[in-house]
C-alpha cells in the first residue's frame, strides 16, 4: 500500500503508522512510485520519503489521458500565495514551472498520438515562468503554434494573474478557446482580505467583464467558497449580490472546511455547519440559473464540438468551444473529431442533445 499526495507531505508519520501502509511518498516524490514499489518487492522494506516543504525544487512533468479525448499537461507546480485558508503551499511548496521548451515538447507528443485538445493545469498556473525570465503569455503563443492541437483550455488562473495580454491573446489565437475558469472565491472585499486573496472585488469584475468584451461567447467558471471565517450574514448577502451581478455561466460552490494550521483559525467569527449548507444550495441553485440562461442563448445555432469516446449504446458526449456538453447519436468515426453540430434541445442536467451536420 502507498499513499502519497498532500497528506502525505503534511502528516508522513501519521500516515506511516496506519498498519498496512508500506511505503509514503511526498509531493517530490509521488511521481517516483515505480521505483520505491519496485524496491518494495525486492527487499520487502517499508519507506518513507518526503522532502521538506521549504526544500522542494523539483518540478515533476505529467501528461495524462483520461478515457476522453482530452489531454492534461501540467505546466506549474506549488504555490506562493500564503491565502488564510489554504494548506497547499504547506504541501506543494513553492511556485516552480517547467521550461517552454520542454513543455513545447510533451504537447507535440500529444499532437503525434494523435490528440486533438490539452488542458493546461497546475496550482498556481498564472504564476508560470516566475523566477525564470519566461512567462505564460510566451507559453501560450508557443503552443498556438503547434501543429496538429486544435484546442486548448486554461484550467484555473487567478484573477490577478490573468493580464489583459493573455486575455487578448486567447481572444485572437487560433487554438485557445472563448473558456476561463477563474477563482472568485467571495464576493464580499472584506471577507477577501480576511483570505488574503490578491485582488478585490471590482478587478474581478473588471477581468469578467474584460473577456466578455473581447469574446462574447465566452463561458466564465468561479470558484466560490461560502461559509468561511469571518463571513457575516451581511457579508454573504453582499457576496451573492455581486456575484448574482455579473456574466458568470457556472459556480464551482463549495463550504468553507477548517485545516490545521491555517490563519484563518485567528478569525474569531465561525459559520454554523447548517448555515454553511444554506448558503451553499443557494450559490448552486443561482450557478443553474446562470448556466442555464447562458446555454438557451445557443439553443438553434451550429457549434463546433469535439466528440469523445462513446460508451455502450448511449450517446456520444462532446463540449463546445464555449463549454456546454452535447450529446449526439453514437457513430465510433467520429471519435476525437471536431465536428459540426446544432444545439436543439436543453436537458434537465444543463447538457444539451444536438444533431451532427453531415
Amino acid at each position: 500500500m502507498v499513499v502519497t499526495g498532500c497528506y502525505a507531505q503534511l502528516k508522513s508519520q501519521e500516515i506511516a503508522a496506519i498498519p498496512g501502509v508500506d511505503i509514503v511518498l511526498g509531493s517530490e516524490q509521488k511521481l517516483d512510485i515505480a521505483d520505491y514499489v519496485e524496491r518494495w518487492f525486492n527487499d520487502r522494506q517499508s519507506a518513507v520519503a518526503v522532502t521538506r516543504t521549504p526544500d522542494i525544487q523539483r518540478f515533476s512533468p505529467s501528461c495524462e489521458r483520461g478515457d476522453r479525448t482530452r489531454y492534461w499537461l501540467k505546466v506549474q507546480d506549488g504555490c506562493d500565495y500564503y491565502c488564510s485558508y489554504c494548506t497547499i503551499p504547506m504541501a506543494r511548496g513553492r511556485s516552480r514551472c517547467g521550461t517552454i521548451d520542454s513543455l513545447v515538447q510533451q504537447a507535440q507528443q500529444v499532437a503525434d498520438e494523435g490528440g486533438k485538445e490539452i488542458v493546461i493545469t497546475g496550482v498556481n498556473i498564472g504564476d508560470f515562468g516566475k523566477g525564470t525570465g519566461e512567462s505564460l503569455l510566451h507559453l501560450l503563443e508557443a503552443f498556438d503554434r503547434i501543429t496538429g492541437i486544435e484546442r486548448y483550455r486554461i484550467s484555473s488562473i487567478e484573477p490577478d494573474l490573468l493580464t489583459d495580454d493573455i486575455i487578448a491573446f486567447c481572444a485572437q489565437s487560433r487554438a485557445f478557446m472563448p473558456h476561463f475558469h477563474i477563482p472568485l472565491q467571495c464576493g464580499n472585499d472584506e471577507v477577501l482580505r480576511l483570505m488574503r486573496r490578491h485582488y478585490d472585488r471590482q478587478l474581478f469584475a473588471d477581468k469578467v467583464a474584460r473577456c466578455r468584451q473581447l469574446m462574447p461567447d465566452c463561458f466564465i467558471g468561479v470558484d466560490v467558497m461560502v461559509g468561511s471565517r469571518g463571513e457575516t450574514d451581511e457579508y454573504f448577502e453582499d457576496s451573492y449580490a455581486f456575484i448574482d451581478s455579473l456574466d458568470l455561466q457556472h459556480l464551482h460552490v463549495f463550504p468553507y472546511s477548517e485545516r490545521p494550521g491555517t490563519m484563518a483559525l485567528r478569525i474569531p467569527v465561525v459559520v454554523p455547519q447548517r448555515v454553511k449548507q444554506e448558503r451553499a444550495a443557494r450559490m448552486i441553485a443561482l450557478s443553474d440559473q446562470k448556466q442555464r440562461a447562458f446555454i438557451e442563448r445557443y439553443l438553434g445555432t451550429e457549434r463546433q464540438v469535439l466528440l469523445e469516446q462513446p460508451h455502450g449504446k448511449g450517446p456520444m458526449h462532446g463540449f463546445t468551444d464555449n463549454y456546454i456538453r452535447v450529446n449526439v447519436a453514437p457513430d465510433e468515426s467520429l471519435t476525437n473529431r471536431l465536428v459540426a453540430v446544432r444545439l436543439d434541445h436543453l436537458n434537465d442536467d444543463l447538457t444539451v442533445d444536438a444533431t451532427v451536420i453531415k
